[in-house]
């Protein structure tokens, strides 16, 4: 059975800001989906215990005062989350995340910042994780526009309704990959970890890409870290 014809699994967090070694989770979602149907979902929302920015809650619609009043402590969530990610890895169940570094690299630093268990043992892996972003540039290269979830959503044909709501867009995220896998046979026709490694290049590829035209821009520019699917470096 191909890797996309079994159980895949939804992950997206909703989080404070954009920097995913200083934001803070405000919302995840876990959605297991079968034949493109959601069968079970999870779902957290937490009190990160900063101010959520008005421009962030104007995203995904989550406020300070809402999160102070209805989530629950970040620690017990973030572990909760981890947790789950951790278990569907150890039963070698793809996790679908769009963009999959950010969420990842976010939800390991939280672990951190908490003094929880990193979200991979020293000497372990993490995955198998399939990235439709990734998989998306690298076998449509050369289409023009965006490349958000939205925008990917619009050129497979999958409904996005309520965009930026963690389940939400964690459907959409598995719904997505199976329309690439269905498009691109070398992707839905490869073997699950050899996919996972060539995403790791494909993402090493443009992150090398990327970092050489913003050194063009700008000479002091950062570059773009090229480990995919969880950024390590400090």
């Amino acid at each position: 059975m191909a890797w996309h014809e079994d159980l895949l699994v939804g992950f997206d967090l909703e989080t404070t800001g954009t920097d995913p070694r200083q934001a803070r989770i405000v919302t995840a979602a876990v959605t297991e989906v079968k034949d493109g149907q959601p069968v079970r979902h999870r779902a957290w929302l937490a009190d990160p215990g900063v101010p959520i920015p008005p421009e962030t809650t104007a995203i995904h619609g989550v406020s300070t005062a809402r999160a102070a009043a209805e989530g629950r402590p970040a620690p017990e969530v973030v572990a909760e989350v981890a947790d789950a990610v951790r278990g569907y890895w150890a039963a070698q169940v793809p996790v679908v995340i769009y963009n999959a570094p950010f969420d990842l690299t976010l939800l390991d630093a939280e672990l951190r910042r908490y003094a929880l268990p990193p979200l991979v043992a020293p000497g372990g892996r993490p995955g198998p994780v399939v990235d439709p972003l990734v998989i998306d540039r690298a076998l449509d290269k050369y289409r023009r526009g965006k490349r958000t979830l939205e925008a990917a959503c619009a050129v497979y044909g999958v409904a996005l309704d309520g965009a930026h709501d963690a389940g939400v867009d964690a459907l959409a995220a598995v719904r997505v990959a199976r329309a690439l896998a269905a498009r691109f046979p070398e992707a839905g026709q490869a073997d699950l970890w050899d996919l996972h490694v060539a995403q790791g290049g494909w993402y090493a590829a443009w992150a090398e890409d990327f970092s050489a035209w913003l050194r063009r821009q700008n000479a002091g520019a950062e570059p773009i870290p090229g480990d995919w699917p969880l950024h390590t470096a400090a």
